[in-house]
């Protein structure tokens, strides 16, 4: 065996004890050299970060391994082990220091389960922002050198790793902010785009070579629907403001999607249990984005415009204006008056039984907001203050009758932040049997209203804008017993349906004023009207009365604006 070039002590040493057959104090001698020097202050001759030495320590150990595969005394196999991965761990560092990402997998999947786990959660989590074709080298080592799924608990799997990145990308980062709290929002507004990218990782295509690649295609693919449609729940709740700035989450995610989902339609059957539960979200999704963005450019035009006055603006700006209120309207009403399945559809069906003692919970974790939009910094008077006005969403008979528990927190990872805990029992209808009111049930009627900056008890239009928020069923210990996706849902469409028709109302006044097309937008309002209106619809179960305000005062706004406009015409018409 050749050694690399060392002082003659650490070769002969070396020798000694591989000829002698003291693999444990040869491990020993090699970490001793290796390690970081803040563990091995004592050392003075050590290398400082050789890779050549580095490199060498990596392959006795695999060597070693390779050797005493079948056999070997506990001592030696526990030195083996814990020793060994720490001069792999070295090695795989370095490699990916080096940008070579296509090497890591290779020794790193001859680490321990956790710490293999730990290290490629780590690298993914650093090249992030990085090429995608460096981010591919990385997945491609993970996913060629990794089962995708295994059953050995002792060996770590690419399934696993990208579940806890994935995991890991949702949770409040530990922030620091050294007095300045001016720019949370936009450091917010960043994360959210940081947890979009992170899909990436299930959108890249694994190779031929390995086995049962289509159908580790077909389970990325899902996961990656199954997580966006998580994502966009989240983002359409930070997404309420009418601001011209698009937000940068679901757009980013969309575009990250776009092009997977087209190359894999052959992978995608509407008939498979997973893609049903999963497909349908993401379209409704993807349609309520493009409304979403259609929107805000209509405004942006409007905002342009609104900075010039009347008579200097030229027929081509009028006309975009016009297009774009038109479009948004179109948009908005293809969403809404949907024939058969409805927009988000929330209808689901317990799992449980009413004789079960079943809770239901959600936790969210938001920022504060201002009605300018800027952070409001909590602490434990506000989080008092906040649980008694969430309180006061509900009735005494609901608080009572449903245990309902209501919890805010100052978050002990990021001080602008709140953590929110909801918990209430089971009802019929809202946790047991089929859940039909579409609405999300008690919790999300709650939370509504924190969302919409519509508490009685509380500061006059703060707002929650959420970073991560989740519910389940759980049982009288608190165990979780599985999802509750249909209250994230309910409160979706609680949230974003009464937006969408005021917005629409919005568009509707500007067309109005503009006096382009009076029939069209007066069918348009009329039928707005008539869908918030309808008892079949039940979309005015969903508005709240400040919500209902205001689209009665949008509805008297269009109908003067038409009124005017029809006066300024008739001299014109005798």
């Amino acid at each position: 065996m050749v050694f690399p070039s060392r002082p003659s002590f650490f070769n002969w040493k070396a020798h000694m004890n591989l000829m002698s057959g003291n693999i444990s104090h040869l491990l020993d001698l090699l970490w001793s050299w290796l390690s970081p020097a803040e563990e091995n202050h004592n050392n003075t001759a050590r290398p400082l970060d050789d890779p050549e030495m580095i490199r060498f320590g990596a392959h006795i150990v695999l060597v070693l391994r390779h050797l005493f595969s079948d056999g070997m005394d506990d001592e030696l196999d526990e030195k083996l082990v814990t020793v060994g991965d720490l001069i792999i761990n070295m090695y795989v560092r370095y490699l990916f220091s080096e940008d070579q990402e296509e090497l890591v997998g290779i020794y790193a999947s001859q680490l321990q389960h956790d710490l293999c786990i730990t290290l490629f959660v780590e690298m993914m989590e650093l090249r992030l922002n990085s090429s995608l074709h460096t981010m591919y080298k990385l997945f491609l080592s993970a996913v060629e050198y990794l089962p995708f799924s295994s059953d050995n608990v002792s060996k770590a799997c690419f399934e696993e790793i990208i579940e806890r990145v994935l995991s890991r990308s949702r949770q409040t980062k530990p922030t620091k902010y050294d007095g300045d709290f001016s720019d949370v929002a936009h450091q917010h507004h960043l994360q959210s785009l940081q947890k979009a990218m992170v899909i990436q990782w299930l959108c890249f295509t694994p190779p031929s070579s390995i086995p049962d690649f289509q159908m580790i295609s077909w389970k990325l693919l899902i996961r990656a629907l199954t997580h966006s449609n998580t994502l966009f729940r989240e983002f359409s709740l930070i997404s309420m403001r009418r601001v011209p700035e698009l937000p940068a989450g679901p757009h980013k995610l969309l575009a990250i999607l776009a092009e997977p989902l087209k190359q894999k339609e052959n992978l995608i059957s509407r008939e498979d249990p997973e893609v049903s539960d999963n497909l349908p979200e993401f379209e409704d999704w993807h349609e309520y984005y493009s409304l979403d963005a259609t929107y805000r450019s209509w405004l942006k035009i409007e905002m342009m415009n609104a900075a010039v006055s009347p008579e200097m603006l030229s027929a081509e700006e009028k006309g975009q204006a016009v297009a774009a209120a038109k479009e948004t309207l179109n948009l908005a009403c293809s969403l809404l008056r949907r024939d058969g399945r409805p927009w988000l559809y929330a209808v689901e069906s317990s799992p449980f039984e009413s004789p079960d003692v079943i809770f239901l919970e959600l936790h969210a974790s938001a920022m504060l907001c201002l009605p300018s939009g800027e952070c409001m910094l909590p602490d434990a008077t506000s989080c008092t203050a906040l649980t008694s006005a969430l309180y006061s969403t509900v009735s005494e008979d609901d608080v009572l009758h449903r245990l309902l528990k209501v919890d805010v927190q100052v978050s002990s990872r990021d001080p602008c932040c709140i953590e929110v805990a909801l918990r209430c029992l089971a009802a019929e209808g809202d946790g047991y049997g089929l859940h039909e009111a579409n609405d999300g049930g008690l919790l999300a009627a709650v939370m509504a209203a924190g969302f919409k900056g519509e508490l009685s008890r509380f500061q006059p239009g703060v707002s929650m804008a959420i970073s991560r928020l989740d519910a389940w069923y759980s049982d009288r210990s608190g165990s979780v017993e599985s999802t509750a996706a249909y209250i994230i849902r309910g409160l979706c469409r609680r949230c974003c349906l009464p937006e969408t028709i005021l917005r629409s109302m919005q568009a509707c006044i500007a067309l109005s004023a503009a006096g382009d097309d009076l029939d069209y937008s007066l069918d348009k309002c009329d039928e707005l009207v008539e869908l918030v209106g309808s008892a079949e619809s039940g979309m005015m179960h969903l508005f709240s009365q400040q919500q209902l305000q205001e689209f009665l005062i949008f509805e008297r706004e269009y109908l003067i604006c038409t009124m005017e406009f029809e006066e300024d015409r008739l001299p014109c018409d005798g």
